[in-house]
């Protein structure tokens, strides 16, 4: 269909110009020769057809060349994550005391996933920790983010070191008294791993821990070895950028709020940027996946922290994580956190869904506990590839006037800048407020195309 439609838009154009040549040549040879007009004809018919074919291949290659070739290499293998490349690294480990962050996502899997599998551990994948002491590597110390090393404990909870009863390895907690290793901490270590099954959020913790890890080790003349997975929010790159005076914890660099890479190329950007304190750089090892591109949907086999219990609520989580710096309840505290908002206060017409956040994992204190709420339920949404402000627009228009919406502080630090909550609050749309991002994401899209390992 398509050489068909190349075909007739070129006999079209090219009759266009060749038409008043032909009746030209009618006219002369008319008068002189009428078999010599029909020769020439004849010729200038077949040059049509020869320039018509040739603007057909050209096209042909044109497209061939435009799409690289990425639909006919895309390939429907599993995704192979770094932890699983045991062939690759391995021998990176031999002879040398190493040290891990890991949570309970970081493991290897036994099997490929079948889509809606259970997956247990022992049958379907092992510990990263447990292998790696299996396999032989002398692992000395686990280090363990927010949420902690089995990922049990709330958002923003301080976690204690203590000892994995497993295996008796000593965990040292970098959500507790300190967030940045110490020397101390890292002494005897000749070598330390990050695996971390991260989102893609500017605000998701993991990313700042990666941040300190790689400082400390620069510091202490450490490598630091990451382990790359997927990133269920990598096929697109969205929000307000992160101004320099709101950097903190919840976002260390300035970045868009989805940043659309994955934790290796994330932590090449950190080195290659040079944003370590002093500008340092730390010696980097990358394991890459296989058969992983940007474009290809991830389903997390294992929640990556307690109020991200499945893709649904994974995908919707940047966009309603800012309510994480409002007065709204984003689902903490129910069994669909990120999946539905809701307060007491918000206009009960427009806000037909109806719950009560109690205390439970990962939420001791929600946000109006035992008190029910008014909101929406968006678990049958569809799935997101851009970050939406509708519902927390909604959100401040349903608010009563007196009642408070925002927490200026938090709400700061999870939008990146003082911008957005004004914008919202002045009654912009959402189209308005997405025009303001246009600069900084294309700035942004340069810087990250150079550390990029994957299509």
């Amino acid at each position: 269909m398509a050489a068909i439609a190349i075909f007739i838009i070129g006999a079209e154009t090219l009759l266009l110009y060749c038409f008043p040549l032909i009746i030209r040549l009618a006219i002369k040879y008319s008068k002189f020769n009428l078999m010599a007009f029909f020769i020439s004809l004849k010729n200038t018919f077949l040059l049509l057809l020869f320039l018509i074919s040739s603007c057909g291949n050209k096209n042909a290659a044109t497209t061939a060349e435009n799409n690289d070739g990425k639909e006919d290499n895309k390939t429907t293998e599993a995704i192979v994550t770094g932890a699983n490349r045991t062939e690759v690294y391995l021998p990176l480990l031999k002879g040398k005391n190493v040290g891990v962050v890991a949570n309970q996502t970081s493991v290897i899997y036994k099997k490929d996933r079948k889509e809606g599998e259970k997956l247990t551990a022992g049958e379907h994948y092992t510990h990263l920790v447990d292998s790696l002491l299996s396999l032989g590597v002398n692992l000395k110390k686990v280090f363990s983010p927010e949420h902690g090393f089995r990922g049990k404990a709330d958002a923003g909870e301080k976690v204690k070191d203590g000892v994995d009863t497993k295996t008796g390895l000593p965990i040292t907690s970098l959500y507790g008294k300190n967030r940045k290793p110490t020397a101390e901490q890292l002494e005897g270590l000749d070598l330390v791993i990050f695996d971390i099954q991260d989102v893609g959020v500017r605000f998701y913790t993991y990313i700042s821990t990666l941040h300190l890890l790689m400082e400390a080790c620069a510091e202490n003349n450490i490598p630091v070895m990451v382990m790359d997975r997927p990133n269920p929010n990598g096929h697109y790159i969205d929000g307000p950028s992160m101004e320099p005076e709101h950097t903190s914890f919840l976002g260390m660099h300035t970045i868009p709020l989805v940043h659309g890479m994955t934790i290796g190329e994330y932590a090449g950007m950190i080195n290659g940027e040079k944003w370590l304190e002093n500008g340092i750089q730390c010696e980097l090892e990358v394991i890459p996946m296989e058969n992983y591109d940007h474009s290809r949907p991830y389903s997390v086999p294992i929640k990556p922290s307690p109020n991200l219990p499945t893709d649904k609520a994974i995908n919707l989580y940047p966009s309603l994580g800012l309510f994480e710096g409002t007065t709204i309840n984003a689902g903490r505290g129910t069994d669909y956190q990120f999946q539905i908002y809701g307060a007491p206060f918000l206009d009960k017409t427009h806000n037909i869904y109806t719950y009560t956040p109690q205390s439970n994992e990962g939420a001791k204190y929600p946000k109006h506990k035992d008190v029910q709420c008014f909101g929406t339920d968006l678990r049958k949404e569809e799935d997101l590839s851009k970050l939406s402000l509708k519902w927390i627009i909604s959100a401040y228009a349903n608010t009563p006037e007196g009642e408070k919406f925002f927490n200026t502080d938090s709400f700061t630090k999870h939008a990146g800048t003082e911008k957005l909550q004004k914008q919202i609050e002045e009654g912009l749309s959402e189209e308005e407020i997405r025009k303001s991002w246009r600069a900084d994401l294309k700035k942004f899209k340069k810087v990250r195309a150079k550390y990029l390992i994957y299509n």
